[in-house]
């Protein structure tokens, strides 16, 4: 009777129903109301988002470029970093940090994104260039060339928030701690990025059968170091995150 109605609609008939003490009504109307309550802290939640990366403009009409990095621990695939410039007149529900939003949802969420965003890319650093170059400089070069993505899509960025520590790339950069849970474009970067780099680890679960790269997505879990050891290598594998497990030398 509650659970298809709107909040407004839903407010009314409880209001109706607040004398009727039989238990399955008494039980109805606080199942409701745990309802509104949520539906109202996860808006309430989602106008900060909005709120924070509205603060981060001088007067409102800046383009904001949210990035946010993803595979920086997994041993193998690439490192991504995702980069998005939201249109704030069109609020995405369910937007938040990408390891707090369920597989399912962050897929819808990943879709709406790229459909209503002004702008988003995904860029790659391959793990032979992650072996040769060490994560730190990985990190700057992914992001790096996500902001001339982004810079090739819009006419101009005025602020680029960061989740975590300063990068000092650019004039522009605000390092946001626990951006991902903070700036809405910093999640938005966050979900879009995850996304795209397991459908890629999805793939590569396809051309190198065996390791699992689909259900731990290249991280060092107990079976995938077995795999490893069993069966070697694959091109896809960062050798210089496996040598602790590794009892062969590395090739």
């Amino acid at each position: 009777m509650l659970e298809n109605v709107s909040a407004q609609e839903a407010e009314v008939l409880m209001r109706s129903l607040a004398a009727d003490d039989r238990a399955g009504v008494v039980r109805l109307v606080e199942k409701t109301q745990r309802r509104l309550e949520h539906a109202r802290a996860e808006a309430e939640r989602l106008r900060g988002l909005y709120a924070f990366d509205a603060s981060c403009a001088e007067n409102g009409e800046e383009v904001i470029l949210g990035l946010d990095e993803v595979g920086r621990g997994p041993v193998a695939g690439p490192l991504a970093v995702g980069g998005v410039v939201l249109d704030a007149s069109c609020p995405i529900e369910g937007l938040n940090d990408s390891k707090l939003v369920a597989p399912e949802a962050r897929e819808k969420i990943a879709d709406e994104i790229k459909r209503s965003c002004i702008a988003w890319t995904v860029c790659y650093i391959e793990p032979d260039e992650i072996d040769e170059h060490g994560m730190s400089a990985s990190l700057r070069r992914a992001f790096s060339k996500a902001i001339k993505d982004i810079e090739a899509q819009v006419s101009k960025i005025d602020v680029i928030l960061l989740d975590g520590n300063p990068l000092r790339l650019d004039p522009r950069e605000k390092s946001i701690v626990k951006g991902d849970r903070t700036s809405a474009s910093i999640a938005a970067a966050s979900i879009v990025a995850k996304v795209e780099r397991d459908a890629l680890m999805d793939d590569l679960d396809v051309r190198y059968p065996g390791y699992g790269f689909a259900s731990h997505k290249g991280y060092g879990t107990k079976d995938h170091i077995e795999a490893i050891r069993s069966r070697g290598l694959s091109p896809v594998h960062r050798k210089t995150f496996c040598t602790g497990f590794m009892q062969e030398t590395l090739f």
